[in-house]
């Protein structure tokens, strides 16, 4: 055997993925050790500065939707989130980059700025569709959409559902699609198969709806600074 066709073997072997169950356990393993952590929110302060670089130090990202709203996210949707971007379970460059162990060298550093992040004041910043779908969104949401993520878009952060209120358009709009076309492999294969079954319109209509609701947090805020006036 020549010794480049053995080199070209031997390569192939050293860069065989490692097998799926195997990263699933790796992922599950690393999940479990974050949310049994105690968190730090102080020191989830500190890391959350390479977030805010793209995030902004207030987590309320770019009304563009290029980047989306993480200002009090749930704890656990966060810790699921930045452990499927280690594990290849979700794609975006950045995002892969500083989950990694060089800028979260553990699971307590995931516990710590997922705290951080879930702590800050969420706002409400127009990142809205334009209207031409959204009664039709919403009869679609509250037909498909309701019994998970809520009636409000509140998610549920036991079953590891984000809070969608108020997250911006072009974000919202960009997942979905990004779903059906095979790029959210962290994306539950149920899910998957209802969004397949919907028309451009469906997704539209949904996103734009989603985008207009007022965030728990911040509706919550507003009810105590109106509280507090009286």
């Amino acid at each position: 055997m020549r010794i480049g066709s053995l080199l070209v073997m031997l390569a192939a072997v050293v860069t065989l993925p490692v097998p799926a169950a195997a990263a699933e356990a790796s992922a599950a393993q690393e999940l479990r050790a974050a949310l049994r952590a105690t968190p730090d929110a102080s020191r989830g302060a500190q890391l959350f500065a390479n977030c805010a670089v793209c995030h902004g130090a207030d987590g309320n990202g770019a009304r563009s939707g290029a980047v989306p709203v993480i200002a009090g996210q749930h704890f656990r949707v966060l810790v699921k989130q930045l452990v499927d971007y280690r594990h290849k379970r979700r794609w975006d460059v950045r995002m892969e980059h500083f989950a990694d162990e060089h800028h979260l060298t553990s699971p307590q550093a995931i516990a710590d700025v997922a705290k951080y992040a879930s702590g800050l004041p969420r706002g409400w910043q127009v990142g809205i569709g334009t209207g031409e779908y959204l009664a039709h969104g919403a009869k679609v949401y509250f037909r498909l959409c309701e019994s998970c993520h809520g009636p409000v878009g509140e998610g549920d952060p036991q079953q590891f559902v984000p809070q969608l209120a108020g997250q911006y358009y072009e974000y919202l709009l960009r997942q979905l699609h990004d779903a059906v076309e095979g790029r959210r492999p962290n994306m539950g294969r149920r899910h998957v198969r209802l969004l397949e079954d919907l028309e451009l319109a469906d997704l539209a209509g949904v996103s734009d709806y989603l985008s207009r609701l007022v965030p728990a947090t911040a509706r919550d805020a507003t009810i105590a600074a109106a509280e507090g006036r009286r």
